[in-house]
């Protein structure tokens, strides 16, 4: 009897360590940091040495990581971006045709409940997932919330319910607010009308929240569970003027004249010479506090021992051009306004390496991260964006063509403008006006600073575009395709008539 129950005791230990030993064998699901700033432009990171702005984290992180060099935002506006990103559909498909605000509002411009969004995808899988920060796509609805920003002819800001925050379950955010050294937030728990403000610089105070996420402090997620964080700092979108003066301190001594001799920069005395050259300086300012948070956040997963099993992931909506074209910020095809910086890290798994090829939109992030944390057959099929997974790891698979561009009239979605962006050419096709389309096309190889229109001079480049356009518009059902499909059949009419002649 004794005998026999050691025997059965020897057995089941046996059993027990053979499970155990085939449990620690199995694959950990990776976590997952997802950072993004607003309005940080592709070239304002150090180690490119394109502009004189310090970012020694992210330098630091791009080292690790895969730094995507080529990457832009194909809607350079936050709330159609930020759109493309959760859903993975382009602007027509998710119906966020532009900035969710009271102006927009009657047109359904706001991401919709019965979106499958990526975090919708890990909430499935078991992730715990939390946002910290700007989130910027519900519709403000009356009575308006009661924020500067929602005062005057525009309300911007508005709450988002537990049950449009696509498998969140933790919540510290906003829709947007500028206000960057006194933030408004809600709560996971808070109610429309129980915001709160903060008197501390919103990118510090977003990452003391993650890191307190991080650590687990007061349960905020299932510690058995793997995490999906995403912290979206506003910063350094304007108000430039509202960062810490520690920023600000580093860039007194910049030769702000020596930068505007860039082509690009406007005329002294100039409206957005003068923009460019009063704000300039805070600008950078911005991106180095934003940068030290990111440290911050590195240090806190190493501190918790979860470093290696991270994919941390750097990004920004869209870039800002702070007065060069003459542009205000961003909303338009200049490569100040869509490049965007993009690095992606993943300690042992990522071969680090700066890559200057593949062109990725925001929007592709979707299915390609999906896809690196092993949820490949988890893809819904309404995505349309591109899986880069495996250009990413290896450098071989899908290396897109081309990136579409879009900028979009709510009102009228089939004005505006789209184009194709490839690895050499911007081909754009101005919608702006009805039943009128006109052409640029900027060779940024000759002309990297997009100076000069050249669609006059290469009528068969831009022909040859125009049918690539075509193909895109029809494939995803874009309603500006009626437009195109017109100036098309004119230029058909045109090359039959001089044949004839």
């Amino acid at each position: 009897m004794k005998t026999s129950y050691l025997l059965t005791l020897s057995s089941c230990i046996a059993c027990t360590v053979q499970v155990g030993y085939a449990q620690k064998q199995e694959p950990k699901k990776p976590n997952l940091l997802f950072i993004m700033a607003d309005q940080w432009r592709g070239d304002a990171l150090g180690y490119l040495g394109i502009e004189p702005v310090r970012t020694p984290n992210i330098d630091a992180l791009a080292a690790t990581g895969v730094a995507l060099n080529n990457a832009i935002s194909n809607y350079p506006v936050s709330s159609p971006a930020r759109a493309m990103l959760m859903t993975g559909k382009y602007p027509n498909s998710s119906g966020v045709t532009g900035n969710c605000n009271s102006n927009t509002a009657p047109y359904g411009v706001e991401l919709k409940e019965t979106d499958v969004c990526w975090s919708d995808v890990l909430k499935e899988q078991g992730y715990s997932l939390g946002y910290i920060g700007k989130w910027h796509l519900d519709s403000p609805y009356q009575p308006y919330i009661p924020t500067s920003n929602n005062r005057g002819g525009t309300a911007w800001n508005e709450w988002c319910p537990p049950d449009r925050r696509h498998g969140f379950d933790y919540w510290m955010a906003y829709g947007t607010y500028d206000a960057h050294l006194k933030p408004m937030y809600w709560n996971t728990e808070a109610s429309r009308d129980s915001f709160f403000y903060v008197k501390q610089w919103g990118p510090i105070y977003e990452t003391n929240c993650a890191i307190d996420y991080l650590q687990n402090k007061n349960e905020l997620r299932d510690a058995n569970n793997p995490f999906a964080l995403v912290v979206s700092m506003n910063p350094p979108h304007s108000d430039y003027t509202q960062v810490p003066d520690q920023y600000k301190r580093l860039y007194d001594d910049l030769d702000v004249e020596a930068l505007c001799k860039h082509p690009n920069v406007p005329a002294k005395g100039t409206k957005m010479g003068d923009h460019y050259r009063r704000y300039i300086r805070d600008y950078y300012a911005n991106i180095t506090g934003v940068d030290e948070q990111v440290g911050r956040l590195i240090q806190s997963l190493k501190e918790q021992g979860v470093y290696d099993n991270t994919i941390i992931v750097f990004t920004s909506d869209h870039g800002n051009l702070i007065g060069m074209h003459n542009q205000v910020s961003k909303s338009i095809y200049y490569e100040g306004s869509v490049g965007i910086p993009m690095i992606i890290s993943w300690k042992d798994q990522l071969k680090p390496r700066y890559d200057d090829k593949l062109l990725i939109g925001l929007g592709d992030l979707y299915p390609t991260l999906l896809s690196l944390m092993g949820y490949k057959d988890q893809i819904p099929n309404t995505v349309e964006t591109n899986d880069l997974s495996k250009a990413i790891v290896s450098e071989k698979g899908l290396y897109p063509e081309y990136q579409p561009y879009y900028s979009i009239n709510p009102k009228a979605p089939e004005q505006g403008y789209r184009g194709l962006r490839d690895k050499r050419y911007t081909f754009v096709a101005d919608l702006k006006t009805p039943n009128k389309v006109t052409y640029l096309l900027f060779d940024r190889e000759k002309d990297p600073n997009q100076l000069h229109n050249i669609a006059s001079e290469e009528t068969k480049l831009v022909a040859k575009y125009k049918k690539k356009l075509y193909k895109w518009l029809k494939q995803t059902n874009d309603p500006a395709i009626e437009l195109l499909s017109e100036s098309l059949k004119k230029q058909k009419r045109t090359a039959e008539l001089i044949k004839t002649k």
